[in-house]
């Protein structure tokens, strides 16, 4: 390992990565309503666009680990960083179906390029400080996510065109890259990797148990507020809040997160924050009055909030296969679940109604607190 590997600045520039993700990221939600005018599609073929992002993101997460095992994080990060500021001024341009899908797909590389190769330095970075970091980094990402979009939104809002608000983003993400990428650990490579090993062991389970984090966190974005308006919990037009109070949440359990690992170690971290997020579950979906409907939102964000940061770390320390590409899988079975989640959901939504299917979710999120003396075994 390098021993430039602990320095505040390589800390610093870890954090730069995940802000910059989350940022881009989010700069594209706003958008939507605009791109889908400009290329005159309705909602079906909205849909099938947003697909690509998604089908980018799962091919360039499936290179990124072998490609960061075999050369490093660092040209990973700069190169994903770069095409996304790249790709951004094309999402407000492109006119045609064909020219938005080929721009989504791009965007759903660069971001997933940047997801896994920044998740790997940080495991590096964590490693050489000897401390819990993880958590501290994924909030800057969700910190990141709340910039973007809300910068974005007032841009628009202010009567600024969105291909002058992406250039504006561009320009706001190169800098920070090329600030980063100096600082950034150059000596994380090791030549003798394969370039392709099969999940098993521990690492399976860590991404088994990313997806149905990601899973509940897709849903409670995609379902939440849907549930809460049926269930007359709330108004229809009121319904958002109860993700906003997740997403806050979110956040403030990551910002404290490190602390709270570093007292009582993962595996009390797992099974504290695993069942926080079933108990959440369980008060939302057992609600009768809009305050207890809300509370159960805080309960999921705060139980969620450190649950993907730990399985991040367990991977970077098992040795059942090389780190990059455990990290590689984690992340690219956590956002599939993201991606396919909806589907499902809507699908058993349809059979046995949404609260059934959030009830499923609850128990599948309980095979964090169950898995976590395994996925820890040899520490606490």
């Amino acid at each position: 390992m390098s021993l430039s590997a602990d320095r505040p600045a390589t800390r610093t520039a870890t954090r730069l990565a995940f802000l910059v993700a989350g940022f881009g990221m989010a700069c594209w939600a706003p958008l939507v309503p605009f791109a889908k005018l400009r290329v005159g599609v309705d909602e079906g073929e909205l849909g099938l666009l947003l697909l690509c992002i998604g089908l980018g993101s799962i091919s360039a997460m499936v290179a990124a680990g072998p490609v960061s095992a075999r050369f490093g994080s660092k040209p990973v990060i700069v190169a994903g960083g770069l095409a996304l500021a790249a790709t951004l001024p094309f999402l407000a341009i492109a006119a045609t179906p064909l020219a938005l899908g080929a721009t989504l797909f791009v965007f759903g590389g660069a971001l997933g390029s940047i997801d896994v190769a920044m998740n790997i330095h940080a495991v590096e970075v964590e490693r050489a400080a000897a401390r819990p970091l993880m958590s501290g980094f994924h909030a800057l990402f969700s910190i990141g996510g709340f910039a973007g979009a809300a910068l974005m939104t007032v841009f628009l809002t202010a009567g600024i065109p969105p291909v002058a608000g992406t250039l504006i983003f561009a320009a706001l993400i190169v800098p920070a890259i090329l600030l980063a990428s100096p600082r950034l650990l150059a000596a994380t490579a090791a030549e003798n990797e394969p370039l392709f090993v099969r999940p098993r062991g521990v690492v399976l389970l860590l991404a088994i148990l990313a997806a149905a984090t990601f899973l509940v966190e897709g849903a409670m974005l995609d379902w939440s507020a849907l549930l809460i308006a049926e269930e007359g919990l709330v108004a229809r037009d009121q319904a958002g809040l109860g993700y906003i109070l997740f997403s806050i949440a979110m956040t403030i359990g990551r910002l404290g997160g490190d602390r709270l690992t570093a007292r009582i170690g993962d595996r009390s971290t797992l099974i504290g924050s695993g069942t926080l997020a079933v108990t959440g579950l369980a008060v939302l979906l057992t609600a009768s009055a809009s305050a207890v409907a809300l509370a159960g939102f805080l309960l999921v964000g705060f139980g969620a909030s450190n649950i993907v940061p730990v399985l991040f770390r367990r991977a970077g320390s098992q040795d059942a296969m090389p780190p990059a590409l455990a990290i590689g899988a984690i992340t690219t079975m956590g956002y599939a679940g993201i991606l396919a989640g909806p589907a499902v959901i809507g699908f058993i939504a349809h059979g046995v109604g949404l609260s059934a299917a959030f009830w499923m979710l609850a128990g599948l999120l309980c095979l964090v607190p169950l898995s976590a003396a395994v996925v820890t075994k040899g520490t606490r």
